[in-house]
């Protein structure tokens, strides 16, 4: 089961006005996807970043069967809504951001579709909900309006395009307003044009 290991950049909780929560990819690191906030976030942002243990939120791909990546997936749920839990004891839901990569924007999208809440706005770069197929019924709440962006390509080795816009139609159904943005020949990466966008969309 993941611990509860977390790292911290900008303003103390206590003093900012506004939140980000980055969630890191297989293989990396918090204090790596942490710096990802410098192209988003001003002064006064709250900025932290959650590590997995072994780098690894979930073991298996994100479209394996749920049972075949728990307890982990649970664990790894449980970590961003404490999180978020935390943060909004000071800073208010509409003034959080969620922000992820690859297995972290998967997760990204299934912690906040599970519990949806009107937050400041949602980023998955290269992302999609989890499960072999998706099950609307374990996801409730209402986004309210929330501004999500889904970053991917048409031929991702990671995660299928068609998922990312599965994954948009089911959050649109709990009432957010989803961008899925599709970068040909995008590599498994985040690319310059995609922080454009989602400052545009999110922090213009």
């Amino acid at each position: 089961m993941h611990g509860y290991n977390i790292v911290e950049l900008g303003e103390p909780l206590t003093k900012a006005n506004k939140a980000m929560i980055l969630l890191h990819g297989r293989g990396s690191t918090s204090t790596e996807i942490i710096t990802l906030a410098d192209e988003f976030c001003d002064d006064s942002f709250y900025i932290v970043a959650p590590q997995a243990t072994n780098k690894t939120w979930y073991p298996y791909s994100f479209l394996a069967s749920q049972d075949m990546n728990e307890p982990w997936l649970s664990s790894s749920v449980e970590v961003v809504k404490r999180l978020i839990n935390e943060v909004n004891q000071h800073i208010a839901i509409v003034d959080i951001y969620i922000l992820g990569f690859s297995q972290g924007a998967c997760l990204a999208l299934e912690a906040t579709a599970r519990y949806a809440r009107p937050y400041g706005g949602i980023i998955s770069f290269i992302g999609g909900l989890i499960g072999e197929k998706i099950d609307s019924g374990k996801y409730s709440g209402n986004f309210k309006g929330t501004r999500i962006f889904i970053g991917n390509s048409a031929k991702d080795p990671h995660v299928p395009l068609v998922r990312s816009e599965e994954s948009k139609l089911v959050l649109e159904r709990l009432g957010a307003d989803v961008t899925l943005k599709v970068y040909p020949n995008k590599p498994h990466t985040i690319i310059s044009q995609e922080i454009t966008d989602v400052r545009n969309l999110l922090f213009g």
